[in-house]
């Protein structure tokens, strides 16, 4: 009943999720995008005078289109794509790679370690592990061949997803020192000018999302989804300038790019590379700020 009162209050965003799971008929990443961006966005995608971070995402998909891409969102290969930028040191070690979840060897691994398809985007098909002994290998199953068979490129029009050859990676665990949450720290480049860090909190309890600029003065603005800003104060990293620095060096010469790290101590570790946040659908309130994010993208020659 709560659902379909939600599907009747939101029909936009009812068609849009309706067109998503028939995305197979929308062979023009074009036309499709256009149908999904005024279902999602409220407004029409100008693809010859887009102004807004959300608009010049969709343009980037379209017509920015670079090999290297395919390798810098893969979640294994890019370990080493980032590693010859920035060093070994940052990458979160790779505990074994395999096709199928039925070739992993479970003996083989830790007490506790992180599972994660390497060619889907966001939080799909990554399974946690905490201790082995307790661990749901059914459910992990089930998690990770749904993300195997799900094609992010097809759902989203993401190109760099596209050819990705589709795998399991497993990677070692990461322990916050004391009762801590792991957090994300999201540094948004626009060619190799980081304009403020979207920081992540309370995922294993309430999750909020807030933004900060580099000297760390919390930002007006949030994504328009259902996370708050953190009921708590949220302390400066001591390696944040490091951070920053690193996310610079690995956004050059590209448009936009979303650098991800984690900060345990003092040691950072490499998380990804997102070239479309949320998509390109997710915008900023107030909607200002997405005009702001805008304008920092100098979009390339077709």
């Amino acid at each position: 009943m709560q659902s379909l009162k939600h599907y009747i209050k939101h029909p936009s965003s009812t068609l849009a999720a309706i067109i998503q799971r028939m995305s197979f008929l929308f062979p023009n990443d074009k036309l499709y995008l256009k149908i999904l961006f005024r279902l999602r966005m409220g407004y029409k995608l100008d693809l010859d005078n887009p102004k807004t971070f959300s608009e010049k995402l969709q343009w980037l998909k379209l017509y920015n289109r670079k090999p290297e891409y395919t390798q810098m969102v893969d979640k294994y290969a890019a370990k080493k794509y980032v590693a010859n930028i920035i060093g070994e040191e940052y990458i979160i070690p790779t505990l074994g790679v395999w096709d199928r979840f039925e070739d992993i060897d479970f003996d083989k691994l830790p007490k506790q370690f992180v599972l994660k398809t390497t060619h889907d985007g966001g939080s799909y098909g990554i399974v946690i592990c905490k201790d082995k002994d307790v661990f749901d290998y059914k459910a992990a199953k089930k998690t990770i061949n749904r993300s195997l068979r799900r094609c992010s490129y097809k759902v989203m029009r993401e190109w760099p997803y596209k050819n990705i050859k589709r795998r399991i990676i497993a990677e070692e665990y990461l322990k916050c020192i004391g009762n801590t949450d792991l957090v994300d720290y999201k540094f948004f480049c626009f060619n190799g000018d980081v304009k403020c860090c979207q920081v992540i909190s309370g995922r294993d309890t309430t999750m909020s999302i807030d933004f900060f600029d580099k000297e760390w003065d919390h930002l007006p603005f949030h994504e328009p989804r259902i996370y708050p800003f953190s009921k708590e104060i949220i302390e400066r990293p001591n390696n944040y300038d490091e951070m920053w620095q690193l996310a610079s060096k690995l956004s050059k010469n590209h448009p936009f790019l979303r650098v991800d790290f984690y900060s345990i101590g003092d040691q950072i570790y490499f998380g990804e590379l997102t070239f479309f946040p949320t998509s390109g659908f997710g915008g900023f309130y107030p909607v200002e700020w997405d005009y702001t994010f805008g304008s920092w993208i100098e979009l390339p020659s077709k």
